[in-house]
């Protein structure tokens, strides 16, 4: 997938660029994988295992590194040299920048490339499992000697010492390098190889592209898209059919990559959303119900719901009575589970798995009351294509984030769904259809849960060749790449000191299937037919052949662009018909005028008849100006041509009159006027003479516009041609006006008023000169806002309309102001107040926008925090028109003084917690916030005392002293709880120990089981002597936990991460000898619980762990 251009360019949570000083366009959510072309060259051919190594770099004294850049220590892999390059404040942007680089690129041959495949990953130094990991591939080579990720992680979250990527002022960062032998990618042509083309990449769209390449590659499928009822009079980007036609036509026909930006515009995406993964599910489903709906009525009406929809039927019997509740429902794909099972068929028996209702939890049966029963799944019928999508991401509870999971998971070339006697079939279902599939396509996500690339292995025909449709490149693969090499888990790498006895180094799989289509045996020939021409509609056909002559046609224009050059004239009509309505400054703009396109050996005297036909003008009437760019910046006409110049070709003309070698050759057309409007020839021009141009301003009601041209002489002086102004005009002869000389408009408006009673010469006005003249304004008229012309101009220079939006919803245009880019701040709130209907502007907070993240930046502007709405608008080399506003209920320099906390009061004898935001001066202590608390909460008693802990992750990290300053606490990442001393704490004794007391489940990792904490931590007073059975009767009085559920837990003595278990028996008391115990949250009483998490995702949430506490938000 290429790298994508700048949004107005154009058609990953970043975009993966060489660095530069300049960063473009937005930094969208997926990793690109720019040179794929050849990485997949080269995996179309037997290869050696590729030499890799993994690379630690330890960054210590790192928020003192004032460098802009920051270079590792150079390593060798494959035998190249290579180095890890960050930008540690970002480069250019909000995050932290990193690459990888060719270390020696400089002392290079000419020519030189290698092909890389690499991951680069921020170590979390507190849990390596939160560790940030992005991987991408990539030619390198002099023009791209570096490539890595732009916005590789917030610098909010690396500066955190919290987030654990920042400990003891150091970072680790580690860098997995593969080097593979790569062939000349450049002249590969998927067509010619493969017999099929590829998709381009809108810029996070991989997902999508492999998507629809499984969709075309399903010929029943094309069939019936192709038979879609579409008319010539539909347009491909408002119709979801007719651009899908029209894309699985090209995939058929072209013999070049196709752009899918039809298809996205008639999703209603607009450019952003197309940067940014959509749900694959949501999309698959789109592509599906849209066509569906649109056959309805046709001869096709149907055929998706035949090929994709199949049924299950979820059931409850009650064991002890005769009592069955059964329900049907459709389904057009499966989401299997991937944790926990080995293959595809372990993810079938968990999906039918029976669930046992007894107990608490026993069913309430229509006639019977409450029964034992068991629960489940059973399937009536299965699909012709299945399609099991593999749920790679799941909501982690106990981390509070989706996580991907890399566990290896096996899928077979054939699927048996009647295996061991039809156990995952209804007794109702049909038993003389054979539910055996095979393998068509495997859909493949390469990276993490932030981001990554996708592409697919297809066998289109079900034959033994794979193909890997990877964006644009399509390329030939066998079954062990799609097969073996998608299941995931660890793979080792090879021995770098096989002499050693080093054990073996092993890596994550980041590449790995998440969905995968299967075709049944009994209808593969029905599916895989035989799809051409006369299936498809003949304005179809006739539109796409258009479509295809013009893009022809466009390719040759292109190519014979060396025998042409451009000729671009401007006349008054252009003049009057953009000067206030499209620019107010200089002439034209040349994007808007007549263009001709003449081969560069034409005549300059030829060229003139081809303007005597397009213009009706004739040749000996006609007189062209050459344009010239002033030191200024402004562009004017500078002087006719001359005798001999219109002689010469035109090539030869454009190259004499266009010092920056530009293809085009610009001319003003000067023709005068006689009566009736009729050309007449143009007057004499000698050196005295001048061709000065002019506007008309008028004040009251703010509008310029263009009157015409005079030839004067440079010796006469303003005021000798007012009347011909006037006329210009259509003012009285004798009116009085004001004249001002247009001078520039760049970086800022430079107009000065004439003096009429000095010469055009010592004025220093020349040919081209644009001179702007008004009425002067009566006294009465002095309301105007722009009273002349160099107000007027100032004005339109700065003005921008601004897009304001509330912070509820960003994407959202709440309105739209004009406002001026010199506006104060205090302007800026002010007009906005008024628009808003405040009295106060001191209430609204305004936040800038980020043009790369396209989100609003994370602070805020503050109370005059900033001289100028430019300054507002700003965000490094690039301008918005976007801001973002809020109303306060206080003035802002107030709560600039303030500091807000988000506290959780948890209840002492209620199970909840109640979120409170506290707000007060920065200079208060935690004592005041406990103050301030009690006035809002219900406490256990009238003296009952309060606390402020600081929680992380489920474990108590700290209690604030009462004196503390608020002013440094931070409640973004780390909870601030509250909650009531308890009387035994008060009351604690010489030989008591206080200790933590967690909650924790064990999860199955790869190689051994992890501990999760979980749930609410709290303290605990343990006595001398004290044994477990004593301490679980007051741990279970405390929590009030019910008897069943209490005797499932087991305890444990943590030191530093390792649970030893207790028995009834054991003197709890002797496990925790240390005194500084409110430091030590890695020694611990850990309470663990059995997690018995639901099977199925129609059952999430139905149970809530006992020691977890419902939450309410009070503001």
């Amino acid at each position: 997938m290429v790298t994508p251009t700048p949004l107005d360019q154009q058609e990953d949570d970043e975009m993966l660029v060489p660095h530069s000083d300049v960063v473009e366009g937005p930094q969208p959510m997926e990793v690109a994988q720019p040179e794929a072309a050849a990485a997949t060259a080269a995996e179309s051919l037997p290869v050696e295992e590729p030499p890799t190594m993994k690379y630690t770099w330890t960054i210590p004294g790192f928020t003192r590194l004032n460098t802009r850049k920051h270079y590792s220590e150079v390593f060798v892999v494959g035998g190249y040299k290579w180095r890890v390059l960050i930008f540690p404040k970002g480069n250019n942007v909000d995050n932290l920048s990193m690459y990888l680089d060719v270390a020696d690129a400089a002392n290079l041959p000419y020519g030189w490339s290698r092909f890389s495949q690499f991951g680069l990953a921020i170590v979390n130094q507190i849990n390596s499992s939160y560790s940030i990991r992005k991987e991408s591939q990539h030619q390198f080579n002099s023009r791209e000697s570096d490539w890595g990720f732009t916005s590789f992680m917030p610098l909010s979250e690396l500066y955190d010492p919290t987030r654990g990527y920042l400990l003891n002022d150091t970072v680790v960062i580690e860098a997995e390098v593969a080097v593979r032998k790569v062939l000349d990618y450049w002249s590969y042509d998927s067509k010619k190889e493969t017999g099929f083309v590829g998709l381009k990449n809108q810029g996070a769209t991989c997902y999508m592209n492999s998507l629809l390449q499984t969709l075309y590659h399903i010929p029943y499928f094309r069939k019936a898209v192709y038979h879609m009822p579409t008319t010539e009079n539909d347009a491909p980007t408002a119709s979801i059919p007719l651009a899908l036609q029209s894309l699985f036509y090209k995939l058929q026909y072209n013999d070049t990559s196709v752009a899918t930006k039809e298809l996205t515009k008639s999703f209603g995406w607009d450019t952003y959303d197309s940067f940014m993964q959509h749900d694959v599910q949501e999309l698959n489903r789109v592509l599906c119900e849209k066509p569906e709906d649109k056959m309805k009525g046709t001869v096709v009406e149907g055929t998706i719901q035949k090929l994709f929809e199949g049924h299950h039927m979820n059931y409850i019997e009650c064991i002890n009575v005769d009592y069955k509740s059964t329900r049907k429902e459709s389904f057009y794909d499966l989401q299997l589970d991937v944790k926990g099972c080995k293959d595809v068929y372990e993810s079938f028996d968990k999906y039918v798995e029976v669930e046992r209702l007894e107990g608490d939890n026993k069913y309430h049966a229509e006639g019977h009351d409450l029964q034992d029963a068991k629960k489940g799944v059973l399937f009536i019928e299965f699909p012709p294509v299945l399609q099991l999508q593999l749920k790679r991401f799941e909501y982690d509870f106990m981390r509070d984030t989706m996580v991907k999971i890399n566990d290896r998971y096996e899928f077979p070339l054939e699927l048996d769904l009647d295996r061991d006697n039809r156990k995952y079939l209804s007794p109702d279902a049909d038993k003389s259809v054979r539910n055996l599939y095979t393998l068509h396509s495997v859909l493949v996500h390469s990276g993490g849960v932030h981001g990554g690339h996708y592409y697919a292995f297809i066998r289109p025909t079900l034959s033994d060749q794979w193909y890997k449709f990877d964006d644009e490149r399509v390329t030939k693969e066998d079954v062990k790449r799609a097969l073996e090499e998608q299941y995931g888990g660890e793979e080792e790498l090879p021995q770098n000191n096989p002499g050693f006895n080093n054990p073996p180094f092993k890596f994550t799989k980041y590449s790995n299937a998440y969905m995968l289509v299967y075709i049944r045996e009994s209808d593969k020939d029905k599916i895989i037919c035989n799809v051409d021409e006369k299936d498809i509609a003949e304005h179809l056909r006739v539109r796409l052949k258009k479509e295809q002559e013009e893009k022809e046609e466009k390719r040759k224009y292109k190519a014979q662009a060396h025998l042409f050059t451009t000729i671009k004239v401007a006349r008054d009509e252009d003049i009057t018909e953009q000067i206030g309505k499209n620019i107010y400054f200089d002439l034209v703009d040349h994007e808007k005028i007549k263009s001709f396109r003449i081969q560069k050996q034409t005549p300059f005297q030829l060229f003139k008849e081809e303007v005597a036909k397009e213009f009706g003008v004739p040749v000996e009437l006609q007189r062209f100006w050459i344009w010239a760019k002033r030191q200024n910046h402004t562009y004017r006409p500078n002087r006719p041509l001359l005798p001999h110049e219109e002689l010469q070709t035109v090539e030869l003309l454009r190259e004499a009159c266009n010092k920056t070698n530009n293809a085009e050759l610009k001319l003003f057309l000067e023709i005068e006027r006689g009566p009736e409007e009729r050309p007449i020839p143009p007057p004499d021009k000698s050196s005295e003479d001048i061709l000065l141009f002019f506007k008309l301003y008028d004040p009251e009601n703010a509008i310029l516009r263009y009157v015409g041209r005079l030839m004067v002489k440079n010796s006469s002086k303003p005021m000798d041609i007012v009347g011909q102004l006037n006329q210009m005009a259509g003012f009285a002869p004798d009116e009085e006006i004001e004249l001002f000389e247009e001078i520039k408009f760049e970086p800022c408006v430079m107009c000065e008023q004439l003096d009429k009673k000095i010469s055009f010469r010592l004025s220093q006005i020349e040919d081209g000169d644009i001179i702007c003249f008004q009425k002067p304004l009566s006294i009465q008229e002095n309301e105007c806002p722009y009273p002349d012309v160099p107000s007027f101009l100032a004005y339109v220079q700065n003005r921008e309309v601004v897009r304001f939006r509330t912070l509820e919803k960003t994407k959202e245009d709440e309105f739209t102001m004009e406002l001026s880019k010199l506006h104060t701040y205090d302007d800026v709130v002010q007009r906005l107040a008024e628009k808003l209907g405040l009295d106060d502007p001191s209430k609204i907070r305004l936040t800038s926008h980020n043009c790369y993240s396209q989100q609003p930046k994370p602070q805020p502007i503050k109370y005059r925090g900033v001289d100028r709405l430019s300054d507002m608008l700003a965000h490094y080399n690039q301008t918005s028109d976007i801001l973002y506003y809020e109303v306060l209920d206080i003035p802002l320099p107030e709560l600039q003084g303030l500091k807000s906390l988000k506290v959780a009061f948890h209840h002492a004898t209620k199970d909840e917690v109640v979120i409170h935001n506290i707000r007060l001066p920065k200079q208060s202590t935690v004592g005041d916030v406990i103050n301030e608390l009690k006035t809002k909460v219900e406490l256990s008693h009238p003296d009952a005392e309060l606390r402020l802990l600081e929680v992380f992750f489920h474990k108590i990290y700290k209690i604030f002293s009462s004196t503390e300053r608020i002013e440094n606490i931070n409640d973004q990442y780390w909870t601030l709880r509250a909650e009531e001393i308890p009387e035994e704490e008060k009351n604690i004794g010489p030989s008591d120990r206080l200790v933590h007391v967690y909650h924790f489940t064990k999860e199955a990792g790869q190689n051994q089981a992890q501990v999760k904490n979980c749930g609410e931590p709290f303290f605990l007073v343990i006595h001398e002597g004290e044994t477990l059975e004593e301490i679980k009767s007051r741990i279970q009085k405390k929590l009030r936990i019910p008897d069943e559920d209490f005797a499932k837990w087991k305890f444990a003595s943590f030191s530093m991460g390792r649970p030893d278990y207790l028995q009834d028996t054991d003197v709890v008391y002797d496990r925790f000898q240390r005194k500084d115990v409110y430091g030590a949250w890695e020694q611990y009483l850990g309470l663990e619980h059995v997690d018995n998490a639901p099977k199925r995702a129609y059952a999430a949430n139905q149970n809530r762990h006992a020691y977890e506490k419902p939450v309410r938000i009070y503001n």
